[in-house]
């Protein structure tokens, strides 16, 4: 009978949940129209290239990989030759060491610098709440290569990983406003683990409320 009640506060939370994303993302595409569209503007004016971001994808609920959408930030193919060309090969290095995030990445653009500060980089991913890929809380979406590597690093996290991998990941989250890039592997991937486990509105709500103030004062970003 546990099992049962169990399974099914999980339902309810899920479909509120996903009712809330759906409101929320729509709602917020509405408000911030207007900056995506002189971001992306910005973009194209300034940089050559796509207005989105040529990346690898990303990791999903229960390992499914999907693309995720972020305004462009840095030059064209830079996350392919940051991986291939020996150029890069020192601050590829970097990266790895550093939690796969660098404080200061020479592929960035003047434009991007100043939307990652701020997250603006990351509105598009309202279009991924409505595909139903990302929610509007969750844990960082990974590189499949980041939790690769990152679990030999600290083999102890790989069952934290699997815990993670039961929800969707999330446009903010729990790390997200604890620290953001300030937050190593460890430490994040045990937040995005007891944010999986616990499953609760109320901590979704106090994560929205403090990430407004966490954007603005860009601390943490990269």
């Amino acid at each position: 009978m546990e099992l049962l009640d169990s399974r099914q506060r999980d339902r309810i939370w899920e479909v509120s949940k996903r009712i809330i994303d759906i409101f929320l993302a729509i709602l917020l595409i509405i408000i911030f129209s207007p900056v995506m569209i002189l971001t992306a503007l910005a973009i194209k004016l300034t940089s050559p290239g796509p207005i989105l971001a040529d990346i690898p994808k990303r990791v999903g609920r229960k390992g499914k990989l999907f693309r995720i959408y972020k305004f462009r930030s840095m030059f064209v193919n830079a996350h392919n030759l940051m991986r291939t060309d020996p150029k890069y090969k020192k601050l590829y290095e970097e990266y790895k060491k550093s939690g796969y995030k660098l404080h200061n990445d020479p592929r960035v653009t003047k434009i991007g610098r100043f939307i990652r500060r701020y997250s603006i980089d990351e509105m598009p991913q309202f279009f991924n709440v409505l595909k139903g890929e990302m929610s509007i809380v969750g844990p960082r979406a990974y590189y499949p290569d980041e939790l690769e590597e990152q679990q030999k690093r600290y083999p102890h996290t790989k069952e934290l990983v699997r815990e993670m991998m039961t929800v969707k990941p999330g446009i903010t989250g729990y790390w997200q406003v604890s620290g953001r890039s300030d937050v190593d592997f460890e430490r994040r991937i045990e937040m995005d683990a007891y944010y999986a486990r616990k499953k609760s509105l109320w901590l979704d709500f106090l994560i929205i409320l403090r990430t407004p103030f966490v954007m603005l004062s860009g601390k943490g970003a990269v």
